[in-house]
């Protein structure tokens, strides 16, 4: 007989039970619920609602069952349907009739929701601290390379030479972004619905502020109606993990492509490569290419949850079963995402020497000359154009701006000086772009030690 079965005369076929179980995804969360039911018997204890012998009983039967489920010793049921059943059927099994008494005050309705605040409110804590982590080995890799010119692209296609430092910076501030969205969630996060009842809250004069408390909670839920039925958290927390894995999965197409023959700007280490079956040369980038992959995956567990949600009356619905899988696997997937690219940053060879051939063998410095003629007050489209034919005349010789002669220069525009050649190389180019947030040298270390007082007040 089910523990809601007396109004049935007729039990479900097994096919049919293992179809409405959530027992094989949702025991993820038998610790969550241990934590949450010694909130509740505590405080039905301090309210009057159970005796005190009651209570100690029901808390060291818990206490068994949580050091059981730590040691993976705890076997579930399908017929109990969920982690909820199962727990309280195996702590009526462990203490006798008390355990039944457990459930007083609460409904399934508000326990899962509570577990699930529970488990996401671990898990954003521990991915905030793997974005520190990610962002810590970027910090450090562009503290090795301020003064490491590579190209510069829009359209990928050359465009100007900017700091290697500055471009792992870049994706430093979107992280930072990302662990100030996470952060923020906590706050619509850290909110207690346990106590709401299944939709209408409970006639026992329960104190949910209390069980708020012992779970460190910061305030309960207003409507009883919203704690049962919200799943915006969630949400949240699948947003900003697709938002992180898109930052990731740019930085691994760069790195894909800078580990490529074609560029050869940086070499992966061996433990986040792979190689082939048939060719022997071969080092692949797979780690990173995997990367890239799941951040579908992580997209359609939140786009799922949202189209779950979109037509649905209040207050719980079965369909919200289907919450869970997807939350369990954006966890696992983000944080083992944010693991490997920590380890890909923290360990890549950048291959400077090559960086620095590139940068003199292109027309990435272009932009330098047209900012030349305006500084001497020719109007900026004139020197466009000017330094246009003048990129275009080099196509034809097969040269770069560096190597035209000053005659070329004079035959240009007599604004030219011999100072032109100083101009043009790669690390005066840098250096110059020293507006706010550029890529100058000095503006990038500025921005690299206010990286590091972020990190330091984390």
């Amino acid at each position: 007989m089910k523990l809601w079965g007396g109004r049935f005369t007729k039990s479900a076929e097994d096919w049919v039970d293992a179809f409405g179980a959530s027992i094989p995804f949702d025991k993820e969360l038998v610790e969550e619920d241990i934590e949450g039911s010694l909130a509740h018997v505590k405080m039905l204890a301090a309210c009057g609602i159970l005796t005190e012998e009651e209570a100690s009983t029901i808390k060291n039967g818990l206490d068994i069952l949580l050091e059981k489920a730590k040691n993976n010793e705890l076997e579930y049921s399908v017929q109990n349907e969920d982690i909820h059943l199962n727990l309280e059927k195996l702590l009526t099994d462990e203490i006798g009739p008390a355990g039944g008494k457990l459930h007083t005050g609460r409904s399934r309705n508000d326990q899962i929701a509570t577990d699930m605040h529970l488990y996401l409110r671990k898990h954003t804590e521990e991915t905030m601290e793997a974005v520190k982590q990610l962002q810590q080995a970027l910090l450090s890799q562009a503290e090795e390379h301020v003064e490491t010119i590579i190209p510069g692209y829009t359209h990928l296609q050359r465009a100007q030479p900017i700091s290697f430092a500055h471009h792992l910076m870049a994706y430093f501030w979107m992280l930072e972004r990302d662990y100030g969205r996470l952060k923020d969630s906590m706050k619509r996060l850290n909110i207690s619905p346990l106590g709401a009842g299944a939709l209408a809250g409970t006639t026992f004069p329960i104190d949910r502020e209390y069980s708020a408390e012992l779970l460190g909670f910061d305030s309960i839920y207003e409507n009883s109606l919203d704690a049962v039925s919200d799943r915006d958290f969630i949400l949240e927390f699948m947003s900003a993990a697709s938002m992180i894995m898109m930052h990731l999965s740019r930085l691994s197409e760069e790195m894909i492509l800078w580990s490529s023959q074609e560029f050869n700007f940086i070499e992966l280490d061996d433990t986040f490569a792979t190689g082939s079956s048939i060719m022997p040369q071969k080092k692949n980038p797979d780690m990173a290419e995997l990367v890239r992959g799941k951040s579908g995956r992580v997209y359609g567990n939140f786009v799922s949850l949202l189209t779950l949600l979109k037509g649905l009356p209040l207050a719980y619905n079965k369909d919200m079963q289907e919450d869970k899988e997807g939350m369990f696997d954006t966890v696992a997937t983000l944080q083992g995402s944010l693991k490997i690219f920590t380890g890909m940053v923290e360990t890549m060879r950048v291959n400077t020497d090559v960086m620095a051939k590139e940068t003199h063998s292109d027309f990435s410095n272009a932009t330098e000359l047209a900012d030349y003629l305006a500084s001497k007050g020719l109007p900026f489209r004139e020197a466009h154009e000017v330094v246009g034919k003048l990129v275009l005349q080099c196509i034809e010789k097969d040269i770069y701006l560096l190597d035209l002669s000053l005659k070329d220069y004079k035959q240009a525009s007599s604004l030219f000086e011999e100072d032109i050649y100083e101009v043009l190389k790669p690390a005066t180019v840098v250096a110059r772009r020293n507006s706010a947030g550029g890529t100058g040298f000095e503006q990038v270390r500025k921005a690299m030690d206010s990286a590091k007082n972020r990190i330091g007040q984390k």
